[in-house]
């Protein structure tokens, strides 16, 4: 049985296939934990998330898509001021299977509805904004009780197709502030709707339509939405106590890879959204995939972008150049970072996330590279960190390097190859999940050695396919809690010791997960043993 730990703050829901714009917001945090010594996946599905503008959806919310045509029924079609429905199609062309997207916008305004009420109005507001949004009313009274008491049905119309695309019936509300079923209420929980103030004094008139009035009619927008600005940085950062833009990331219990594709039309991601993702990504053990800026014409281009921008980070990867459709060289270069997440995800599904992507399938044969790297430029930037496209041998793309930018930091390099990086994280991101239960158990020698066990299983499945380059695997434990404090939880440490495979060294991994969560030490080349053998102590 798993153990289901509550904690007011933001939302944090474990659910497996259901699209968390879903789940409602009551301020708890629900964090599943898994059972004691259950096995750990080693070859979980990647999760990937995009942030960017579209012309409808929940803001703020993450939503899963399984296909490039889930996205246009739940956000819109293709947009001209937006790079995000563009980079959603490269990233299931090229192997993506699941994707989350977080909608943001700038000043966006959602509809209003006007339910004439006898001399007043129910006013109700489109939660999602935008000026394709189409929601519509319906109002009558059957079975109603008393002169205050009617019927609501929402319906969101696909301005594709014009048909109903989601519906809400609320039976009984009231227009009266003192009732239980008081519409202002009740509606906090529609997904289509909130109640606007002043609130009405009578209930809404019906809107039965037909002299036998069998006809159901329907109350249109009275003001359609609006789509707001182009975005800036800040709505894309967004705010961790809100929960928005980046934040609503928070509320994935996996996150691997992060995509912002550019903000507008000739517009770059600006160095305040870069350097805010990057931190994101440090703290929840994901990489950042970083499309070069336009700017970026040529080697030296690059050369001095690099040193001058200072982001020598291992949870970023980019590359160079951008690239161009066969046929459209006059064209803007197009952005390929949505491809690059394909192109990962696949990988990661068909060899694992250690093989490097220079072996891997490439890009679309449509997709070209502006301009052609010769081996010297190509080692060059691969040395600062920076991936290349280059053509290769069968006539398609290929991404060589598989580098992080911090792979030219002056650190050793084997940590910062984006093989090993990832495989790391990820190893972070399963143990972390896998090994909470612990907190909460019994201190004693089985509890080390459950956690000791739970570990070597899963780091003998990673070795057995291809992750490690030996079986030189290890792991120490660690259990405390504060002495005289019976009631308090466990203080966990982990020590996990392992060889990636294209490392010449060993990795040592250093994680400390308490109730307040968990913190992993800085990834290092160490030998093992640089830890006490496994204990438990009060």
């Amino acid at each position: 049985m798993s153990v289901i730990v509550l904690k007011y703050c933001h939302v944090c829901l474990n659910v497996a296939e259901t699209s968390l714009s879903d789940v409602p917001d009551r301020g708890i945090t629900v964090t599943e934990i898994a059972a004691m010594g259950e096995p750990i996946d080693v070859w979980p599905e990647t999760s990937v998330a995009f942030i960017g503008r579209t012309l409808r959806g929940p803001l703020n919310t993450p939503v899963a898509v399984g296909s490039f045509a889930d996205f246009r029924k739940r956000f819109g079609a293709g947009w001209s001021r937006s790079s995000l429905g563009p980079a959603v199609e490269q990233f299931f062309e090229h192997g993506g299977r699941r994707l989350t997207v977080v909608r943001v916008a700038n000043n966006a305004r959602g509809a209003t509805i006007c339910l004439p009420a006898a001399g007043s109005t129910l006013v109700l507001r489109v939660l999602e904004p935008g000026s394709t949004e189409r929601v519509r009313a319906s109002v009558d009274y059957d079975g109603a009780e008393g002169d205050a008491i009617f019927n609501l049905v929402l319906q969101r119309i696909d301005p594709g197709t014009g048909l109903v695309s989601d519906q809400e019936v609320y039976r009984r509300l009231s227009c009266r502030e003192r009732d239980d079923r008081f519409v202002a209420d009740v509606l906090l929980n529609s997904r289509m709707v909130r109640v606007e103030q002043p609130y009405p004094r009578h209930r809404p008139e019906a809107t039965l339509a037909g002299n036998a009035g069998y006809d159901i009619g329907y109350v249109e927008l009275a003001q359609a939405g609006t789509d707001g600005d182009e975005l800036t940085d800040y709505d894309l950062v967004g705010s961790r106590s809100d929960g928005t833009g980046l934040f609503a990331l928070e509320q994935l219990e996996q996150l691997d890879l992060v995509y912002l594709p550019p903000p507008g039309k000739g517009r770059d991601l600006g160095p305040a959204a870069v350097l805010a993702a990057e931190r994101f990504c440090r703290t929840q053990h994901a990489i950042l995939v970083l499309d070069p800026p336009s700017t970026w014409k040529a080697t030296a281009d690059v050369v001095a972008g690099v040193r001058r921008g200072g982001l020598q980070s291992e949870n970023l990867i980019t590359y160079f150049p951008r690239m161009h459709l066969r046929g459209d060289v006059d064209r803007a270069p197009r952005a390929a970072g949505g491809a690059l997440a394909g192109l990962l995800c696949k990988n990661d599904r068909l060899h694992g996330r250690w093989y490097a992507l220079d072996d891997a399938p490439g890009f679309k044969r449509d997709l070209r590279p502006t301009i052609d790297l010769d081996d010297e430029a190509s080692s060059r930037l691969t040395g600062l960190g920076v991936n290349v496209i280059r053509i290769g041998p069968a006539g398609t793309a290929r991404l060589a390097g598989s580098v992080t930018l911090g792979y030219g930091n002056g650190m050793d390099t084997d940590s910062a190859r984006l093989t090993a990086r990832r495989l790391c994280l990820g190893i972070v991101s399963s143990v972390d999940r896998a090994t909470r239960w612990a907190i909460f158990e019994r201190l004693g020698e089985r509890l080390v050695q459950g956690l000791r066990r739970q570990l070597k299983t899963y780091l003998a499945g990673l070795a057995a396919s291809g992750a490690f380059a030996d079986d030189g695997f290890d792991v120490a434990c660690d259990v405390r809690r504060s002495p005289g404090d019976v009631n308090a939880a466990n203080e966990v440490t982990l020590l996990m010791t392992f060889r990636p495979v294209g490392c010449s060294k060993p990795i040592s991994v250093t994680m400390h997960q308490s109730i307040g969560g968990c913190r992993v030490s800085r990834t290092a080349f160490a030998p093992a043993g640089s830890m006490p053998p496994d204990s438990a102590s009060a």
